[in-house]
Order: structure tokens, then sequence, then C-alpha cells
């Protein structure tokens, strides 16, 4: 008897939403809980090369928790691709600034670098505050808190 290997089809995929609240929670630990989300890990029908993902929805990103001195010493950097055009912010910067921003760059750097990564990316909402605009999406009470 020959087993058969099984690949998911377009039809196959079922996209749940999920809601994860940031409140208190260690910034590399709900990136990899919410890339984990978008890739589609947490599925059976889960292959590398087809998209099986959910959504995911973050809430309370401005509560995120960081241990150590990553406060003052994390640096995110950017280059306009200029000469000289090296531009650098730190996390408490960024904090204030766009809170939103530190849980998309951790969870952009946990996804896939290439054509379905951009897609998985495309399923991630990041929200400041306690409420979101989702909530016809969500049929079930599939909140996350931890």
């Amino acid at each position: 008897m020959q087993l058969k290997t099984y690949s998911a089809k377009p039809a196959d995929i079922e996209r749940q939403w999920h809601v994860i609240d940031a409140k208190g929670k260690i910034l590399g630990r709900l990136a990899t809980q919410a890339a984990s989300l978008l890739m589609g890990k947490h599925k059976p029908i889960f292959s590398p090369n087809q998209d099986t993902g959910d959504f995911v929805i973050v809430i309370n990103a401005d509560k995120i928790r960081v241990t150590g001195n990553k406060v003052r010493q994390k640096t995110y950097y950017r280059h306009s691709g200029y000469p000289g055009g090296l531009k650098s912010i730190t996390l408490e910067k960024m904090m204030q600034t766009n809170p939103t921003g530190a849980v998309e760059h951790a969870v952009k750097g946990m996804v896939p670098h290439t054509r379905l990564g951009a897609g998985m990316k495309k399923r991630l909402r990041v929200y400041t505050g306690d409420t979101h605009p989702h909530l016809a999406q969500i049929k079930t009470a599939e909140t996350e808190k931890g």
C-alpha cells in the first residue's frame, strides 16, 4: 500500500480570525504566535508552499513588554538608498511615535520573505487600543489571552 502526500488546494483553505491581546506579553513571543497563525502552522493542512494561514488581529500593541534593556538598546535601522542615508530609531522612540510598528516589524521578520509572506503580512492587523473594526468577521470568541 502506497501513501499519497496531501497537498492543500485553494478550495480547502478556510481562513479564520484570531484576536491576540498584547497587554503585558513579551514582544518576541507574541510575534512568534502571530507568525505561526499567519502561516497556518496550527492547521493539519499546513504545507510550506501554500498560504494556508488565518487572519490575526493584535490589540493593545502599545502595552507590550520587552526584557532586559531592550527598550533603550534595541535599534531599528533603515536606509534611503542614498549615500549617508542610514537612519535609526530605538524601540523606546518607536513605541512613542508608532507603537504598532514594533509588532509589525517583529512579525514581518518571522514570516517568509517571499510572495507567500507578502500575502501573509496583509492579513495582520495591529491596533493600539482595546477595540478593532473587525467585530463582524469574528464569529466565535477566539480571543487568546495569556
